[in-house]
């Protein structure tokens, strides 16, 4: 038995000898904020299990978009302040980081003491509150001005360096719609209360959870408007998400305001028959005058779940507006948005028949890029 052993252990020394244990160095880099002077350090080779030294908190990340930029933040290894108001809305959101770095926090739009939690140790704060409808609790009021006029001037009072505020492409004080006049004022509230904030205007946005490919796909019937003659241009949310978090480590994004169009325009009737070549279904339903469709939108209204709003029903006639002079975009950050033809198969493959699934598309496909590396200064 002892020879066993002792045979054993000698075997054990010449291997351990020739396979010494090596160490890895991971590079650190001190950054100072420069609005509050506080020091940060940056640690790991970077990814997922890395440290950015950022702490950023996004409201509305339990939303369509905040889900796509919690997980780019973190994981680049930020950590993320995630604000709740159901908790069980943030459980897909904790496995986008590494352990402890998505932090969900409870907090209500009307309290202040609970949004100064949310963002007492942020260095960024990303705004994405919005509402496609009103409710008995909230108007577009109370979320697009009052809610964000409120983050605004705690972000500032708070010491926060960076606030990036999410609008809409046809945000106007002219719109005959209230969601986009209250959208404008909502901007100039963010830059009364925090000048040196970044307004982001993105348009129709489109994805897995999104309500203009996965709508038509279902209920074409409320996009049957106008004739389909209303024109948009839809841009992928994951492009935005993008973007914003590039804005994360781009100082020259604060106080500029971008414009996020997609990079081609159509109108309802061409995305329909997009939507009907690529889920092989003919998507039938008449075309609703605009007064039935109103007067329809404002009994759905009464019902506790979301529908549509008589306020979605005017902006079904409202195309989207020309980029204005002096806006930044997509090219100041170096992306190249995607073009909806290349993607739209990944979101609507899944509404074909059994029998039709897996054949092959006629036109249009997914495009893969190859991911260029841009530094933003």
């Amino acid at each position: 038995m002892s020879r066993v052993l002792s045979s054993s252990s000698a075997l054990a020394k010449p291997l351990a000898r020739a396979s010494p244990i090596q160490s890895r160095s991971y590079a650190q880099q001190l950054v100072v904020q420069p609005k509050s002077g506080a020091a940060f350090v940056q640690r790991g080779p970077g990814g997922r299990h890395s440290a950015t030294g950022h702490v950023a908190t996004v409201f509305g990340a339990t939303g369509f978009l905040g889900r796509y930029l919690v997980s780019k933040l973190a994981k680049a290894g930020t950590q993320v302040i995630v604000p709740y108001r159901d908790q069980d809305e943030t459980r897909h959101l904790k496995v986008c980081g590494d352990l402890g770095q998505v932090v969900p926090m409870e907090w209500d739009m009307n309290n202040d003491t609970q949004i100064e939690e949310c963002l007492r140790h942020s260095d960024t704060v990303y705004n994405l509150t919005g509402r496609d409808y009103t409710t008995k609790n909230f108007s577009f009021q109370d979320v697009h001005v009052s809610g964000a006029r409120r983050i605004a001037r705690i972000a500032q009072l708070s010491g926060v360096s960076r606030l990036i505020h999410v609008s809409h492409l046809n945000a106007s004080p002219t719109s005959k719609s209230a969601f986009y006049r209250t959208k404008f004022e909502g901007e100039q509230a963010v830059r009364d209360a925090f000048p040196e904030s970044t307004i982001v205007r993105p348009g129709w946005m489109y994805g897995h959870e999104d309500r203009l490919l996965n709508t038509m796909a279902v209920s074409p019937s409320v996009f049957r408007v106008n004739h389909g003659e209303t024109k948009i241009a839809p841009v992928h949310v994951m492009d935005v998400a993008q973007a914003l978090s590039l804005m994360l480590n781009a100082p020259s994004s604060a106080s500029s305001t971008f414009a996020f169009p997609g990079p081609k325009t159509y109108d309802f009737e061409t995305i329909m028959s997009l939507v009907e070549a690529l889920t092989l279904k003919k998507l039938k339903g008449p075309n609703f005058p605009r007064p039935v469709l109103a007067l329809a939108a404002r009994i759905w209204d009464l019902v506790w779940w979301q529908t549509l709003s008589p306020d979605e029903v005017t902006r079904r006639y409202i195309n989207d507006v020309d980029v204005e002079e002096g806006l930044k975009g997509f090219a100041d950050l170096g992306i190249e948005p995607d073009v909806l033809e290349d993607v739209a198969i990944v979101y609507l493959r899944r509404y074909r028949s059994s029998a039709y699934y897996d054949l092959p598309i006629q036109s249009g496909g997914i495009k893969i890029r190859q991911p260029k590396y841009h530094v933003v200064e």
